[in-house]
């Protein structure tokens, strides 16, 4: 969608923050790698980012790194020395990544480090990325520097992982409203647990993904509503824990499919219809997660 196009629909408040985006390229500085199912379809570098966000109203947000997007977080960590005012970052990182690189990569504004555990209906979504074997190996070191832990798992997954998870020194901050298909219902065993979880002070939440645990279909015009009862019942069990994201630029979706931000944002403006709680959710809960 062109910057700017359909979002006046959707007035954002001032400081608002997109919590999940990505960034590829350019590849001639910043060469892609294979990332299966979720290879970009093109270069999308962060001043393409800057100028969609500039069309939206928002103000700064978070480059997850991506598997896809090039060894060792470089093509993050180029955006957030170059947009310091704007940016923050999640890394993937390998166990024996030096203290000097940690270092380095906290000063440019790095928060968190991303785990993939996502599985559905038991197998592997996507493989790479860092393990919970990766994130045990480096959790003092990661502890000390007061990162967190984002994890994309599946809430039914989490549930029987959180005794492991919750032994280590971090709070966890959960990909994509948990991950769980719209049609296992709010009443699914693991969303019902984590609803319940969110309101211990150590779990966080992403209000994005709809396109992704929809069963309706996304692109151009999709409305998600079979998704709306789980970002509802997130909203009701604990607003202060909630971060909304877009998932820019929606890897994975076929070019006919990718979802559009204003539609995107119809769906979060439509469930959660309060401006106070949108702007906690987008501006305040932001800063306390992310230090802007």
């Amino acid at each position: 969608m062109t910057p700017g196009t359909s979002f006046a629909r959707f007035p954002l408040p001032a400081g608002s923050a997109d919590c999940h985006v990505h960034v590829y390229g350019p590849y001639d500085r910043f060469p892609a790698v294979s990332g299966g199912k979720f290879s970009p379809l093109q270069a999308t570098p962060v001043e393409a980012l800057l100028a969609l966000w500039d069309g939206m109203g928002i103000a700064r947000g978070v480059i997850v790194h991506a598997l896809a997007a090039g060894a060792e977080n470089e093509v993050t960590l180029d955006a957030l020395r170059r947009h310091r005012d704007r940016l923050r970052g999640v890394a993937i990182l390998k166990p024996e990544v030096s203290e000097r690189r940690l270092d380095e990569l906290s000063e440019a504004g790095f928060k968190g480090v991303r785990i993939n555990l996502l599985r559905q209906d038991g197998k592997p979504v996507s493989s790479g990325g860092m393990s919970l074997d990766d994130l045990v190996a480096l959790a003092p070191r990661l502890g000390a520097r007061g990162w967190h832990v984002q994890l994309w798992v599946e809430t039914g997954d989490l549930m029987e992982l959180a005794p492991t998870l919750e032994a280590m020194p971090f709070d966890f901050v959960i990909d994509h409203m948990g991950r769980t298909m719209a049609d296992k219902g709010v009443d699914y065993a693991g969303f019902r647990w984590f609803c319940e979880r969110l309101k211990s002070g150590r779990y966080w939440c992403k209000l994005s993904g709809a396109d992704r645990n929809t069963r309706q279909g996304a692109g151009p015009g999709a409305a998600y509503d079979d998704t709306a009862p789980f970002m509802q019942a997130l909203v009701a069990a604990n607003p202060d824990r909630l971060v909304w994201g877009s998932d820019w630029p929606h890897v994975g979706h076929a070019a006919e499919a990718i979802p559009q931000e204003a539609d995107l944002l119809r769906h979060f403006f439509r469930c959660v219809p309060d401006a106070a709680v949108r702007e906690k959710i987008l501006v305040d809960n932001p800063k306390v997660l992310y230090g802007f």
